[in-house]
């Protein structure tokens, strides 16, 4: 398995764990003041998200490159 395939990959269980982030600072919030913890939890996946994704977009516009 490649450099690119890991990326993808790990993009996908990022994006997992985005989400369940997500839906416990939700279910926190409903049952009042969450801690502060909850509430920032899903900033480090979303960064990583971020990250990843940019790599996957600019990967065919560089493997495109002549020479």
């Amino acid at each position: 398995m490649n450099w690119s395939n890991w990326i993808r990959q790990g993009h996908r269980w990022l994006a997992i764990a985005f989400t369940l982030t997500v839906i416990a600072n939700f279910v926190a919030m409903s049952r009042g003041q969450p801690p502060a913890w909850i509430v920032y939890s899903p900033l480090l996946p979303l960064f990583l998200l971020l990250f990843s994704g940019l790599y996957m977009f600019v990967l065919p516009y560089v493997a495109k490159r002549p020479g």
